[in-house]
């Protein structure tokens, strides 16, 4: 009876290897933007990349929205300089536009869990380079026992194991149910928030750079609800970093 298993241990690499290319032909990597076959996993077909706006340090220093010109430094924008925000500063690895949308839709209502990893890869070349802590935005418990995960846990652990910046999970919680912000108004939205989240644990955030992970940007409100108590638990500063930022409002 040892020789049927000699055998296979002694042929496991080169079996391993043959249903591994079974599995490339039955199941390729498919294209997070649509859907197409492509090489390699967390890889965009080139008419997906070629729709995908990637933004850098060229935008406004303080909330990144791009600006004319070709300087890159501490520029802001008129609105940031009539109203400093409250935050550190937004990180954004794409515009939002209609290739870029897709991969929160397959990750939230298509369970395509492994959408997250691919979002994590631009958004950790992002990442403020002073960063001591991920903070994800949380889900209420109703919510996150509906969806069965949390986009933006996910999305911030693949940003931790790209970066080694340490990840708090669970350091802000949604003590209160909130309804779904598109379609209403930004006041509404900063309603809708207000008194929505709290700091679990202050200790964890006090004195830290906090980063915090969501998947998109698009009026702020959820963003700032949670830099407010974050900053009042004693984070000395908090930034955030995102897949994809609305510009021009282009968003839903």
């Amino acid at each position: 009876m040892k020789w049927p298993g000699f055998a296979m241990e002694r042929a496991g690499p080169a079996a391993f290897a043959i249903l591994a290319g079974v599995v490339r032909w039955a199941l390729p990597p498919r294209c997070p933007g649509c859907a197409e076959p492509v090489e390699a996993d967390h890889r965009f077909c080139a008419s997906c990349w070629g729709q995908l706006r990637f933004l850098d340090d060229a935008g406004c220093a303080r909330c990144g929205i791009p600006l004319d010109g070709d300087a890159i430094g501490e520029r802001w924008c008129g609105p940031c300089l009539a109203r400093p925000p409250r935050h550190a500063g937004i990180h954004a690895a794409v515009a939002y536009g209609a290739i870029a949308r897709q991969l929160p839709i397959r990750l939230k209502h298509g369970g395509r869990i492994g959408v997250a990893r691919t979002m994590a890869g631009p958004m950790a070349r992002r990442l403020p380079p002073d960063a001591d802590l991920l903070v994800p935005v949380p889900l209420h418990r109703w919510r996150l026992w509906r969806r069965g995960f949390n986009q933006a846990v996910l999305i911030g652990e693949g940003v931790a194991r790209l970066s080694g910046v340490p990840i708090a999970r669970d350091a802000l919680v949604r003590v209160r149910a909130t309804p779904l912000l598109r379609g209403l108004s930004p006041r509404q939205r900063r309603d809708a928030v207000t008194r929505a989240f709290r700091v679990a644990d202050p200790a964890a955030v006090k004195g830290r750079r906090v980063v915090l992970v969501d998947d998109v940007y698009t009026t702020g409100a959820t963003a700032g609800a949670c830099v407010r108590v974050l900053l009042a638990a004693g984070a000395a500063s908090v930034a955030i970093l995102c897949w994809a930022r609305v510009i021009d409002g282009a968003g839903d």
